[in-house]
């Protein structure tokens, strides 16, 4: 299931003597973009996928700083080859023990790539409320990065939406089983609702809004299309705003797990049910493949693209943070 069209970043550099030479460098990026992956359910490989993304783009150069915002069950330092225990982590800075979040980022085996440990094994793991949600917002662009990547946690927490909401890129996460592509429905829907929420606050529609938003409601309700067709039939000029906000909730999707072509289109199917149903967009960004060589680096606590770098998986993740790199 190999992907055709090698792009010429991931492949060629021309050497003094006027060869070509494989390379992994990627375009430029603006500083301190924040990505975000989420998902609607444990087990789908969203911090597999993080950990390589991240990777990727320090091997292309990239000052990269990985974040475990799963407070609950951290283990993104297990896919890199990191002990997390009695180091530092994020709990320590949401107490208020460390006060500077750039000294709880600690040294990976890859070169220019930093991770910031989730709370592990703490018994009442912290919660960071909202404001300190904007704090930590504020703290993570201030670090000297050009990349940060959050690992979320699974679901739809009101805290994992926000970050996910405010992240400059966000990933949604899924693999081709129904639970899992339910899950992930979910979890946009619930996104979509949090940011209309925030949006449409002091709305003169925001009790319709409340309404619509409610999983059972008497107006019959079900998707963002449906609340916008009732709010084009109450408040003409709030629906526009309502459509304004449809039109720039972009995220994207990565399908995970991929076994077959007929997989592969599923995430074209996702894409193409969200527009309908839902009205935003889904840009369907890439695929990882259901691979031996997958489990063999999780099992040996390695990313991917460094534990079999010519693997398939390796190249697609490669190809997903070219796209995204290149804007």
């Amino acid at each position: 299931m190999r992907l055709t069209g090698t792009p010429s970043w991931l492949t060629t550099r021309r050497r003094p003597d006027g060869s070509d030479e494989p390379t992994d460098a990627p375009p430029p990026v603006a500083p301190r973009q924040i990505w975000a992956v989420g998902g609607g359910k444990g087990g789908i490989g969203k911090t597999f996928v993080t950990a390589n993304l991240g990777t990727v783009a320090a091997l292309g150069g990239r000052q990269v700083v990985l974040v475990d915002l799963d407070l609950g069950g951290a283990n993104l330092h297990t896919c890199l080859g990191v002990r997390g225990a009695q180091r530092t982590n994020l709990g320590d800075w949401l107490d208020d023990r460390v006060p500077d979040l750039e000294k709880v980022a600690i040294e990976t085996p890859i070169p220019r790539l930093k991770l910031i440990l989730g709370a592990l094994g703490q018994a009442g793991a912290p919660e960071a409320n909202q404001q300190r949600r904007i704090q930590l917002l504020d703290s993570l662009r201030r670090l000297p990065a050009d990349v940060i990547v959050l690992d979320l946690a699974a679901g739809t927490d009101r805290a994992t939406l926000d970050f996910f909401l405010v992240s400059d890129t966000s990933f949604v996460v899924t693999t081709p089983e129904p639970t899992a592509i339910e899950n992930a429905y979910a979890f946009l829907r619930g996104a979509f609702y949090r940011r209309l929420a925030q949006a449409m606050q002091t709305s003169p529609v925001r009790d319709l809004v409340r309404e619509g938003m409610a999983a059972r409601n008497e107006r019959g309700i079900k998707t963002p299309l449906d609340l916008l067709g009732e709010i084009q039939r109450t408040n003409p000029e709030e629906a526009e705003r309502f459509r304004k906000i449809l039109e720039d909730f972009r995220p994207r999707l990565i399908l995970n797990q991929v076994r077959s072509q007929d997989d592969i289109k599923i995430g074209f199917s996702i894409q193409n049910a969200v527009r309908k149903y839902f009205g935003f967009g889904l840009e369907y960004v890439g695929y990882v493949n259901f691979d031996d060589a997958v489990w063999r680096s999780v099992k040996a606590s390695k990313p991917l693209v460094l534990a079999h770098p010519q693997s398939d998986g390796a190249l697609y993740i490669r190809r997903i943070v070219k796209k995204i790199l290149e804007g």
